[in-house]
Order: C-alpha cells, then sequence, then structure tokens
C-alpha cells in the first residue's frame, strides 16, 4: 500500500507550494522510490480548461488529454513519473461525480451531504492512485482559512484514521517574513497559520517555512515549540537562484530523513548529481541568448510558465543563459516589429485563443522570414506561420483562420470538425455549437516526420508523439499552392490527414508545430525542439557577432 503526503498552504497563495510538493516527489525519487503527485483545486470549474490565464496561469495538458492546472507541469518536471487525469481534481470534478451518482440512484434513501458523500469521493480520489505507487503527495490548492477547501481539509483529516498514523503525514508550507524597519524576523503568521490548521484537526508533522535568509536553530525553536513540532521538523526554504535548486536546499534542511522516517520507509540515500549538474549549468552558462516571447498574456508570466521552464532547458542544453524579452503582439501592432524584435537572437509565438494580438504574431512571423531570426511557432504560432506565407509569399491577400475571420476568402486555418482520434480508435466530431469545455484535440497524438527534413534531423527518428491542445487546423484545401510556393510540410498524422510541422527550407530555423513541445520538456531531459532552436538561435547570434566585427575592421582599415 502506498504512503501520503499531504502538502497545505498558510499565510498567503503563491508561496511556491507546487515547487515543494515536486521538490520532495524528487527527493523521495531519488531514494529508489516509485512516486507520483496529485492536485486538488478548491475552484468549482470541473477543469481549467475554460479559465483565462491571466486568471489561472497556463492549463497543462497531460498525455491523456486532461486539462489540468499548472503545478502539474512541476512536477512532471521534477519527477519521472507522467500525470493523467487521475492527477487533478477540482471541486466541480468532486461536485459532479456526486450528483451524477445521486441522479443514478447511488444513494438512494440517503440525504447527500459534504460529510460523509463529498468527503468520500474526494478519499475516493486521492486513493485512485495508490496501487502504483509507494509514496502518493497530494497537494491541497489554496490556503488555509479559504472557505473553499475545507471539504478537502476535513477529507484529508480523516484519511490519516482510514488508512493508518504510519502511512501518512502532513506537511505546511508557511511564510516567515522578515520586517526591515525593525531587522526582524517574524512567526506569528506561521504560528496563526499553523494553530487554524489545528484547528480543523490537523497537526502538521513538518513545517516548510518560506524565507528570503537563514533561519537560526533559536528561531526555528521557537516555531517548533509554538506549533507542537520537534525543532528538526522545521524546515527553512530559501528564496534560491532557480527552482531546480530546491531538491538540493531541501535535502540539506533533511526534509527527506525526516519524511522517510516518519513514514517507516527503508531507503538509499539520494543521489542528487543530476540535479546539481543542472543547477551548475544554470548558474554558469558558456554564452547568454535573447528570445523574444510575443504573445498576447505577457503581462502574467504564469500564462507561460512551461514555455519559460521549456527554453531554461533549452540553454541547459547548450550550456547557455536564456533570456526572455516579453513582447505584447499588440505593441508590435501598434509601433511595429523593429522596434521590439531588432535585437532578438530568435522569436517564439506561443499558442493561445482569441483574435486579440493576432496582427501583431503575423508580423513578427514576417520579420522573422525576411530578416532571417530563428523561428519558432507553436500550436497558434504555427497558424499564424501558415497565414503570413499565405499572404506574403502566395498572394492569397486576406488569408486567415476562420477563428477570427468566418467570411475570409482564404481559410487557411479552418475549425477541424472531425478526425480519428488514435489514442481511443475512434472518430472525434465538433462544430462551432459543440461545448467549450473539453472539446479540442487534446492530448498525446502521433506524428510521421518526412525523412529530409529540419523536423527529423531534430528528433532523430521517424514517428513521434506529442501532446496537443487545440481546436482549429491547417486546412488542407490550400496544401498544393502552399508547398508550391515554398512551405514545407514535414510532419503529418499518420493517415496525412492532419498538418503537425511546417518548415521554410530557405531560413537558418523555422519550425512552427501544431502541438505543444513545451509539455514534455525536463531539465534532465530538455525537449529536442527547444534544445535545437536554443542552438540556432545561438548559432545565428555568433554569425552576426563575426559579421559585425568584420565591420568594424573594415571601417578601420
Amino acid at each position: 500500500m502506498a504512503k501520503y503526503i499531504f502538502v497545505t498552504g498558510g499565510v498567503l497563495s503563491s508561496l511556491g507550494k507546487g515547487i515543494a510538493a515536486a521538490a520532495m516527489g524528487a527527493l523521495l525519487e531519488a531514494r529508489g522510490l516509485k512516486v507520483t503527485i496529485q492536485k486538488l483545486d478548491p475552484y468549482i470549474n470541473v477543469d481549467p480548461g475554460t479559465l483565462s490565464p491571466f486568471q489561472h496561469g497556463e492549463v497543462f495538458v497531460t498525455d491523456d488529454g486532461a486539462e489540468t492546472d499548472l503545478d502539474l507541469g512541476h512536477y512532471e518536471r521534477f519527477i519521472s513519473t507522467r500525470a493523467s487525469k487521475k492527477n487533478n481534481f477540482t471541486t466541480g470534478k468532486i461536485y459532479y461525480n456526486v450528483l451524477l451518482k445521486e441522479r443514478r440512484g447511488d444513494y438512494l434513501g440517503d440525504t447527500v451531504q459534504v460529510i460523509p458523500h463529498i468527503t468520500d469521493e474526494i478519499k475516493n480520489a486521492i486513493k485512485v492512485l495508490n496501487d502504483d505507487y509507494d509514496v502518493v503527495i497530494v497537494e491541497i490548492g489554496g490556503t488555509i482559512g479559504d472557505i473553499e477547501s475545507l471539504p478537502f481539509l476535513e477529507a484529508i483529516r480523516q484519511f490519516r484514521y482510514d488508512v493508518g498514523r504510519n502511512n501518512v503525514i502532513y506537511v505546511h508550507l508557511t511564510l516567515v517574513p522578515y520586517i526591515p524597519t525593525s531587522g526582524e524576523l517574524k512567526s506569528k503568521p506561521t504560528q496563526h497559520s499553523v494553530r487554524e490548521l489545528r484547528a480543523i484537526g490537523i497537526q502538521p508533522d513538518i513545517l516548510v517555512c518560506r524565507t528570503d535568509r537563514p533561519l537560526s536553530h533559536a528561531f526555528k525553536k521557537k516555531i517548533a515549540l509554538h506549533c507542537n513540532m520537534e525543532v528538526d521538523a522545521v524546515i527553512a526554504c530559501r528564496d534560491v537562484e532557480t527552482i531546480y535548486e530546491v531538491p538540493i536546499a531541501l535535502n540539506g534542511e533533511g526534509m527527506d530523513n525526516i519524511a522517510v522516517k516518519l513514514l517507516s520507509l527503508d531507503t538509499k540515500e539520494p543521489d542528487l548529481s543530476m540535479w546539481a549538474n543542472v543547477v551548475k549549468k544554470v548558474k554558469e552558462p558558456e554564452d547568454t541568448v535573447t528570445i523574444a516571447m510575443v504573445g498576447k498574456y505577457v503581462g502574467l508570466k504564469d500564462a507561460y510558465k512551461s514555455l519559460m521552464e521549456a527554453l531554461i532547458h533549452g540553454g541547459i542544453a547548450n550550456s547557455v543563459k536564456v533570456e526572455i524579452e516579453w513582447v505584447d503582439a499588440e505593441d508590435i501592432e501598434n509601433a511595429g516589429a523593429d522596434k521590439y524584435l531588432a535585437d532578438v537572437d530568435g522569436i517564439l509565438i506561443p499558442g493561445g485563443f482569441g483574435e486579440r494580438g493576432i496582427e501583431g504574431k503575423i508580423e513578427a512571423v514576417n520579420y522573422s522570414r525576411k530578416k532571417k531570426i530563428p523561428f519558432l511557432g507553436i500550436c497558434l504560432g504555427m497558424q499564424c506561420a501558415v497565414i503570413e506565407f499565405a499572404r506574403n509569399v502566395c498572394k492569397m491577400g486576406g488569408a486567415n483562420s476562420s477563428e477570427f475571420d468566418r467570411e475570409t476568402e482564404y481559410p487557411v486555418i479552418y475549425l477541424i470538425e472531425e478526425w480519428y482520434d488514435f489514442r481511443n480508435k475512434t472518430v472525434q466530431r465538433r462544430d462551432l455549437s459543440s461545448d467549450k469545455g473539453g472539446t479540442m484535440r487534446l492530448g498525446e497524438y502521433p506524428c510521421v516526420l518526412t525523412k529530409d527534413s529540419m523536423a527529423y534531423n531534430t528528433y532523430g527518428k521517424e514517428e513521434i508523439l506529442e501532446r496537443h491542445r487545440h481546436r482549429y487546423e491547417f486546412n488542407n484545401k490550400y496544401m498544393d499552392t502552399l508547398v508550391k510556393h515554398g512551405l514545407k510540410i514535414s510532419g503529418t498524422s499518420p493517415d496525412k490527414q492532419l498538418v503537425e510541422i511546417v518548415e521554410i527550407e530557405d531560413h537558418p530555423w523555422f519550425f512552427g508545430c501544431q502541438f505543444h513541445p513545451e509539455f514534455k520538456s525536463r531539465p534532465l531531459d530538455p525537449h529536442p525542439v527547444f534544445k535545437a532552436f536554443i542552438e540556432a538561435s545561438l548559432k545565428e547570434k555568433k554569425l552576426l557577432f563575426q559579421d559585425s566585427n568584420i565591420q568594424k575592421l573594415e571601417v578601420c582599415e
């Protein structure tokens, strides 16, 4: 039977529960244990698929097509286990399941209540993962004191009694602020947070204190005394330069030792050399490249969290630091591409939905194509590349996506209403009247690569599996015209009905993909697309630097 670690947070949100849970998973995995991590979110949406990125950050997609919280991206980047639909449950999903059972008659005769029916459903959701793992880490979304979180907290309180005290521990993450005017660290927020947690029946076994400076033994002892804990169980979690240093930092505080001891797990000492190597490459790069991220959600960086990390991974693979230049697509529409893109080494256009900023993205593609700047277009970014090529190379004036212009004469991107789902072996059908939630082409699909292509050189194999999240596709009606003018189709679905990758041959590196490669990138295993993109950007930077030096020499002579 699996052991369980429940991670809660107090004082305020965005303290980093997801990173702490993921880092703990990495430490336990380094000890030889099989680990998975689950997120329980208190919001009433069934999943985050229809939430604005400005409200909730990116939507992370799993192999089996689940639209999940962005923390699942952290989990996958820190541990080897891949997440699925079983790894993310919301209040909406829990209540939805209970209501379906009530309508079906499963509770016939009962008054359906939060306790026991909702809490039992939450406990059942946690237990779906217990057969295949040594340790299941469960992160509870929100902050202690939020009314929305109470059913989840009650469920995990009961859980310890259901499976046995030696099989469950509680980890609580709090803030220890430093007050500059008094020159003191303050423990009161932590004390109040733990008091509130204990009031609902949960005594934390490990306390993780977010802080920007070291905590003395005397300070830890004070917290331990007020929170009814062992002093060794008070863990300082200091700010670090890179999140991939967190497992090393928590190991230095003895966190994994305490966890395995409390859970009565017999494990080897962890080997963290791979993480140390990652941290070294991040902190000691040999060079720097600047990548322009041309998007519409740049006001909230979490909207592109997996992309940001994947670019870092591409930098790790090339021993360089990647600096991201955040460019609002609407600014390009107002002031032109040259103002924002003249000094970058590569241009990336990410996925997104809606018409806002589209013309700025298309202008950025045009700038990249003409100026020979390495380009990576992902999902909507690929679609913008196809639209730009159709308009400016194939002379299809007004070419567009039917998402943005239903009356366009050249809908080179259109709504896919029917496709073969290779995962489920069924034909899927959608139209404009379909529900918005969970109706896109979601999850992992196969893609066959053309051998004589940049895509094949990047991956080094003929068939790949990548994750998708989109409704609109390349319109095959215009394929012959686009190919005739120089657009290369280098990746398609096995039945050749869906275009997955486009390239331009007369260009240093121009790659557009319908899928989201960022969802599969790991610091210990950088995705080949980001590795190649950063490598191409570095190469172009060096060539430009050489050309600049030659011009200076010619002027001097």
